[in-house]
């Protein structure tokens, strides 16, 4: 494990251990796997690591191949029909990338629609190519020290989680969470072997979608950040278990894993297979989980736990994951009214207990707009260039272009207001009910702030396009008369 830790020290000229090949379970590696002594691609294929993948086993049917057709005829998937629409031949892997930022011809035969962040990174050494910041090595400790006094206010919800990724050198959700681990005791309550939940987390980290304005490694971080302030507020801290805890932050870590950066709509419109595999319901959420759980497997970060608890602590886990499914959220939020009208919240009950960190998650996962207007802005901008992305693919391949993903009648400004008035507005409310404190009043307080913001900033904008309009009217209307006038001297 040590190798795979300090590869950028090692000597281009020694043998790559067989174990660092292999460890990327289910990937589909191109030949040319073999030039460094690693299995061949069929037995990479074959390679499970700790999941069953008989065609029986619906646990089976999720990860870490999905993208690889011929693995998916191998475990019952159906293969695309040819009358499949076009896009669904469309690498994701390309959907929100930059031109100048082309990959190595290598990274692009494996043939894998999703979850290629690990291949991507090991094959840039492999391959020789240079680091992308040359002085990163230099600044590392520099860094390292500016982040580590981060962490001590890792509890503010003022933490610039960017400014905290660059200090870490794109290592934000790593550092994050394992810090996060630590200070709570996990390791040591639970056992955990460090080099594996090291491992676990840069594999976590690798697997989400650097191309993605939003859906990335940084938005997992971000709210990973926002859970670990809702644990520490009084209710939740005075009553949630070591087991609760540890849910509540791997959720927070992995509830976007390997999204592709476009919704669910956009994958059942078109017949794309992890629609068809989830039946269009809480698509993304349940490959967000499957693929947490594979990870969990292959890491084997847990596999010192008895089978029965192993397996409860995944069903929860999915249990979170599936509810951020923004598509469900009038559900949650009645249930959630419903128990607070009643009053009958009990956290000594851990199905109350496990609603709540759902109730903290969804919050986690929608928080930007409460943020501080710096934070809050800059992801209102992220989230709305992914959706400008998604519609314009849908133009491009003449589907029904999303209403939220048109740029042609959409702006940040209309986005923002209405997400914020009719989703997220509702649930903190709620949510401030519930947790009555300094945290809920600021969150409040940004989001007044925010919303106000955005409609200031629409009315100038709308008052400067009319001026815009009045401006190219008035030349016209000036040369009219100055041609009518001098016509009506001459008829006098």
């Amino acid at each position: 494990m040590e190798v795979c830790y300090q590869l950028p020290v090692l000597p281009l000229d020694r043998p790559v251990p067989k174990h660092v090949l292999s460890r990327r379970g289910a990937i589909s590696f191109s030949s040319s796997s073999s030039l460094f002594g690693g299995p061949a691609p069929r037995q990479l294929s074959k390679r499970r690591g700790a999941i069953s993948y008989d065609s029986e086993d619906q646990t089976a049917l999720y990860i870490r191949m999905l993208g690889d057709v011929r693995v998916r005829s191998q475990v019952g998937f159906e293969p695309e029909r040819r009358g499949s629409h076009p896009y669904l031949y469309v690498d994701f892997r390309t959907l929100h990338s930059r031109p100048e930022a082309a990959r190595p011809v290598s990274a692009r035969n494996v043939r894998r629609l999703l979850s290629f962040q690990r291949y991507l990174h090991s094959s840039r050494f492999f391959h020789g190519i240079p680091a992308s910041n040359p002085l990163g090595y230099i600044l590392d400790d520099d860094f390292t020290g500016q982040a580590k006094l981060m962490l001590q206010k890792v509890g503010n919800w003022n933490f610039d989680i960017f400014l905290f990724d660059r200090l870490t050198n794109g290592n934000s959700l790593v550092n994050l969470t394992f810090h996060l681990f630590n200070t709570y005791g996990l390791i040591e309550l639970f056992q955990l072997d460090m080099v594996k939940l090291r491992r676990f987390l840069v594999m976590i980290q690798e697997d989400y979608h650097c191309q993605n304005p939003y859906h990335n490694a940084v938005h997992a971080a971000d709210v990973t950040q926002a859970m670990y302030c809702y644990l520490q507020e009084p209710k939740l801290a005075e009553t949630l278990t070591s087991c609760d805890i540890l849910l509540g932050l791997l959720a927070a870590a992995t509830h976007d894993l390997d999204h592709p950066g476009v919704n669910q709509p956009f994958l059942i419109k078109t017949d794309h297979y992890l629609a068809a595999l989830y039946k269009n319901s809480s698509v993304l959420e349940n490959h967000h989980w499957k693929s947490a759980v594979g990870l969990l497997r292959e890491s084997d970060l847990l596999s010192h736990l008895p089978t029965e608890d192993r397996l409860n602590m995944e069903e929860r886990l999915g249990s979170l994951i599936l509810a951020t499914d923004i598509s469900r959220q009038n559900d949650y939020l009645s249930e959630f009214r419903t128990h607070l009208d009643k009053g009958e919240l009990c956290l000594t009950n851990g199905g109350h207990r496990h609603f709540i960190l759902q109730m903290a998650l969804k919050c986690a996962d929608i928080c930007n707009p409460c943020r501080p207007w710096k934070l809050s802005k800059q992801w209102s901008e992220k989230v709305t260039e992914e959706f400008f992305h998604q519609g314009d693919i849908e133009r491009k391949h003449n589907l029904e272009v999303t209403p939220l993903c048109d740029r042609q009648s959409n702006s940040v400004a209309n986005i923002q207001i209405g997400f914020m008035a009719y989703v997220v507005e509702p649930l903190f409310v709620e949510w401030s009910r519930f947790s009555d404190t300094r945290l809920s009043m600021t969150m409040m307080s940004h989001l007044s702030l925010n919303k106000q913001g955005w409609k200031e900033g629409k009315d100038k904008q709308e008052a400067s396009s009319s001026r815009v309009s009045e401006e190219q009217r008035t030349p016209a209307t000036k040369d009219s008369n100055s041609k009518v006038l001098p016509q009506g001297s001459k008829g006098s």
